[in-house]
């Protein structure tokens, strides 16, 4: 198997030379989220989307029914170590696999599970850049139906640090150190949008970086000259801790994704963010830009 293109991202050209690779995991992270009248949106599995056109030997994972905490009153929250070691591995991940991680529609179900790996000490995972999208443009052989890789034996560790809870993030607003980034869109931040999810705004002295400026027309991530000015903006670089936020802690691992292209260090996603900090109305919040 040739080497990585970078440790995080992996081009088209680079996955459809490495498919045959026996030790090559490539998996479809798909999740929908659909307008609802009940809250923000109504979660959709993509298993349906994955059926009926995947690329060549993906699995698919579910990433709310499997790998979410699914006791938490909080959609996809983050399950433990030992849920996810199980869950991973009965999807075929070992050890000693390389995985690859793409999505059909935004990045960030694939971020996620990425970042998901990564706080658990999985290194050796990457996304697609530019994901299904781009790979279906290009032409590339497609396949239908359910395929699955054999079960296999995982071992993770947690690593605390790659996340953050709601009192880490109360403490943030007064600490010159860290850098809290709101990855939604300006108009959710600013609190002028229709959707909100319970209370307008944004976390008091949050900065926004939205996660739809990250990425170029084809989905694939801007280059790194292209994403510091954005992050230099909000003085997240200078920063020594970074705390990333969205809804519901999904869009928020793609401006992980970007920070570690930048080569960020003690970067930090709010598991519950606006779904959880809402539902509180002690927690500070502000309008505006």
């Amino acid at each position: 198997m040739s080497e990585w293109n970078s440790k995080e991202l992996v081009s088209t050209d680079w996955l459809a030379e490495n498919l045959g690779d026996a030790n090559l995991r490539v998996y479809d992270a798909t999740v929908h989220l659909r307008p609802s009248k009940e809250g923000p949106y109504m979660i959709e599995s993509g298993l349906a989307d994955y059926e009926a056109g995947h690329i060549p030997g993906a699995g698919f994972l579910d990433l709310v029914k499997d790998l979410s905490d699914t006791s938490s009153k909080l959609a996809f929250t983050m399950p433990s170590a030992e849920h996810l070691s199980k869950g991973f591995g009965a999807a075929g991940i070992s050890n000693s696999n390389r995985v690859v991680l793409y999505s059909s529609t935004t990045p960030m179900w694939a971020t996620r599970t990425w970042w998901m790996l990564r706080s658990m000490g999985f290194t050796n995972v990457a996304v697609l850049d530019g994901g299904l999208g781009k790979w279906k443009a290009e032409g590339r052989a497609m396949e239908t139906g359910r395929e699955a890789y054999a079960p296999a034996t995982l071992s993770l560790t947690a690593d605390a640090s790659a996340w953050a809870d709601k009192q880490a993030v109360l403490d943030a607003i007064d600490d010159e150190a860290v850098c809290t980034i709101n990855a939604l869109s300006p108009d959710v931040f600013s609190g002028e949008g229709a959707m909100s999810y319970g209370r307008k705004g944004h976390i008091t002295g949050s900065k926004n970086v939205p996660y739809a400026s990250l990425v170029n027309k084809d989905g694939t991530f801007k280059s790194a000259d292209e994403l510091r000015p954005l992050f230099d903006a909000s003085g997240a670089l200078e920063r020594s801790r970074i705390i990333c936020y969205c809804g519901g802690g999904i869009s928020a691992t793609m401006d992980a994704m970007a920070l570690v292209q930048l080569g960020a260090k003690n970067i930090a996603v709010y598991d519950g963010s606006m779904s959880e900090w809402c539902r509180d109305p002690n927690l500070p919040m502000e309008t505006g830009a």
